[in-house]
C-alpha cells in the first residue's frame, strides 16, 4: 500500500524505485565504509586522509537523504536498514584492524568506483521514466566523481 500517489506509471515507477533504492543502499554503505576507515587509518598521511574521509561521509549522508526523500515523493518506501544495505551494496568489505593510509586510499578508490559505476547505470535507466530522479543521480554522481578524482590523485 502506498499513501503517496505516484506521478509515474507502474513500469516507470518500478524502474525509478529500483534506481533510487539501489542508490540509497550504495550511499548508506559508502558512508559506513568511509567512517570505518576514518576510525582506523594510520600512517604518515593520517591527518589528510582522515579529514578527507569525513568529506566523503558528509557527501554520502547528504545525498542519501535526498535520494530517500525522492523515493518517498514518488511513492516508494526507502529502505536503509542494515540488512538491506548489507545484502544490496556493491562495495567490498573493509578489513579489520588498523588500515595503512595507502590502503585506505585504495579502499576508497575501489568503493567510489563501484558506486559510481552503478550510479551511471541508474542515470541511464531513469532518463526517460523520470528526468527529475535522473537529475538527482547526476548531481550526486558528480560529487562522488570529484571524491574519486581526489583519491586517485592521492594514489598516483
Amino acid at each position: 500500500m502506498s499513501v503517496v500517489k505516484s506521478p509515474l506509471s507502474g513500469s516507470d515507477l518500478k524502474t525509478v524505485g529500483d534506481a533510487l533504492q539501489g542508490a540509497l543502499v550504495d550511499l548508506v554503505d559508502l558512508s559506513l565504509v568511509a567512517k570505518q576507515v576514518h576510525w582506523n587509518v594510520v600512517g604518515p598521511r593520517f591527518r589528510s586522509v582522515h579529514l578527507q574521509l569525513d568529506e566523503v561521509v558528509a557527501t554520502a549522508r547528504q545525498h542519501s537523504d535526498v535520494v530517500a526523500e525522492r523515493a518517498s515523493a514518488v511513492g516508494v518506501n526507502p529502505d536503509g536498514r542494515a540488512e538491506t544495505v548489507a545484502s544490496g551494496s556493491a562495495i567490498g568489505t573493509v578489513p579489520t584492524g588498523w588500515i595503512k593510509d595507502t590502503d585506505a586510499v585504495k579502499i576508497l578508490v575501489d568503493a567510489l568506483g563501484a558506486v559510481i559505476s552503478r550510479m551511471r547505470e541508474r542515470i541511464k535507466a531513469t532518463d526517460a521514466p523520470d528526468p527529475v530522479t535522473q537529475d538527482i543521480l547526476i548531481a550526486l554522481t558528480a560529487d562522488l566523481e570529484k571524491h574519486a578524482w581526489m583519491y586517485q590523485a592521492e594514489s598516483a
